[in-house]
């Protein structure tokens, strides 16, 4: 395993971030195809016994039961300063905002929550799930400012956002002498690279962690394009950001598998090799042992020019979708 300081911070992660939202009570929530809570704590100890510190999740995964199971495994299975948790927070509910909940008392019942579950009395890294649109930015930082200040938060990242709105929430954090966002969570893989147009530039010019998510495009980097599973079948989220782009997207899967075979490797560890050579720690999401063995060594893997050129090469510009498309 090899190990980055994430951003400006003192947070020393592992290169593969666990991604949780495969864990969870699959009858409390968006999704049937979680893990129960035995299956997700063998998931999170061969975790840990390959290196892998860095586990990310949220309170909105499975209404809490992906936190709960992850608090639960490590606080059996690991020392709390030798891992770093970070969890996610949405924007109020139209619902809060009609009742004039503030966002000071909005974040501060979640994160107390997210505390709970997590069975732990802070979070290495505490990272608003989206763009907050009903909420002045100055209102927010503040918010979260307050949270570290307390203790309770190490350090803040944000989710789903626009380069320019990363630069406007950072200025204002900066002028006021709060805590600005050390990592940025979007969606970012060899079928999805929207991101290279204004994120990536801003990220590097501001020593801001790129931690993206959706690293293997839902599984549809590994795969034959054929092939079908529950997940393939049932996640909404991951056929609006992929279906419409399907004939494009297959030529560079193909290629994926293509040069797989030529190096004896996985497609896991292709697809992975060429995101570890763009960001610092992907997130990875694993339900079974082999995801992260393959995970692992796609850390050692060193993509030729030629390569990463063959890769990147069908790529065509992509429309945003999910949460970034009306923004």
């Amino acid at each position: 395993m090899e190990y980055i300081k994430l951003g400006d911070s003192d947070l020393n992660v592992s290169r593969i971030c666990l991604g949780c939202m495969g864990f969870g009570d699959s009858s409390n929530g968006m999704h049937t195809w979680t893990l129960d809570e035995e299956q997700s704590m063998e998931i999170i100890k061969k975790a840990l016994e390959n290196g892998i510190n860095f586990f990310d999740t949220a309170i909105a995964y499975q209404n809490g039961t992906s936190e709960q199971y992850v608090g639960r495994a490590l606080k059996k299975l690991a020392k709390r300063e030798d891992v770093i948790i970070a969890t996610k927070f949405l924007p109020r509910s139209q619902k809060e905002i009609e009742n004039n909940i503030s966002i000071r008392d909005h974040i501060n019942t979640m994160l107390n929550k997210s505390l709970a579950n997590l069975e732990t009395n802070y979070i290495d890294l505490y990272i608003c799930h989206m763009w907050d649109y009903s909420t002045p930015i100055e209102e927010l930082m503040c918010a979260l400012n307050e949270q570290v200040k307390a203790g309770k938060v190490r350090y803040i990242g944000i989710s789903n956002c626009f380069a320019w709105q990363l630069e406007k929430a950072n200025c204002i954090a900066e002028k006021n002498g709060w805590s600005k966002f050390i990592s940025v969570q979007n969606h970012y893989n060899m079928l999805f690279r929207e991101e290279e147009r204004e994120m990536v530039p801003c990220c590097k010019d501001g020593n801001i962690a790129m931690t993206p998510y959706s690293s293997l495009a839902s599984g549809r980097l590994v795969r034959d394009w054929s092939e079908k599973t529950k997940r393939l079948e049932e996640d909404s989220f991951a056929k609006s950001k992929y279906d419409l782009t399907a004939n494009q997207d297959r030529i560079i899967v193909e290629r994926v598998a293509e040069i797989a075979k030529k190096r004896g490797m996985t497609r896991i560890q292709i697809a992975l090799g060429w995101l570890l050579s763009k960001v610092d720690a992907p997130i990875v999401g694993a339900t079974k042992f082999s995801h992260i063995e393959e995970a692992v060594k796609a850390i050692g893997v060193k993509l030729t020019k030629e390569e990463l050129e063959y890769l990147e090469e069908p790529y065509v510009p992509h429309k945003l979708v999910g949460i970034m498309k009306q923004k």
